[in-house]
């Protein structure tokens, strides 16, 4: 069934997934799940945050620059992805201590999909939300337009 994003809340709203998810770059798996979580907000495709144990052993780095506020999930931190001997810098975020209503995103990375070699939910490889700001990921089960190109800003 497609999930068209003009029918998702604002603010808004976290719900569980059991779909797999799979982050690779550089051949290997970064990130493994079935246990993740999707932010859905009005016009933007579902943002996947991934428990920190998906994520394989030493990828995960603080980030020396990278912090951002979301009027909804609040303060937010970033991570490098360190895969061998390449980094990627600051293309994952976490809320450390999340605000009300967000409290299940603890303990969870989001990533930016179009920052690594491939990314998968269910085996479908994603698509990156347009843009540069936003994480979302688009699968053929959801529907836009999306917030994120030129001249949607101001949605």
């Amino acid at each position: 069934m497609t999930e068209s994003v003009w029918d998702y809340p604002r603010p808004p709203r976290v719900d569980p997934s059991t779909e797999h998810v799979v982050v690779e770059h550089g051949g290997l798996v970064l990130a493994d799940t079935t246990q993740s979580l999707r932010v859905l907000e009005t016009s933007h495709p579902p943002t996947y945050y991934l428990p920190r144990s998906a994520f394989a052993d030493g990828v995960l780095r603080e980030a020396q620059k990278g912090a951002s506020w979301c009027e909804w999930k609040g303060a937010a931190d970033y991570f490098d992805l360190v895969v061998g001997d390449e980094v990627l810098r600051s293309i994952a975020w976490a809320y450390p201590t999340p605000s009300a209503g967000f409290e299940a995103l603890l303990d969870h990375v989001a990533l930016y999909p179009g920052r690594v070699d491939r990314c998968t939910v269910d085996g479908e490889r994603v698509e990156p939300q347009p843009g540069s700001f936003y994480g979302g990921w688009i699968t053929s089960r959801v529907a836009g337009p999306f917030k994120g190109a030129p001249g949607t800003q101001g949605w």
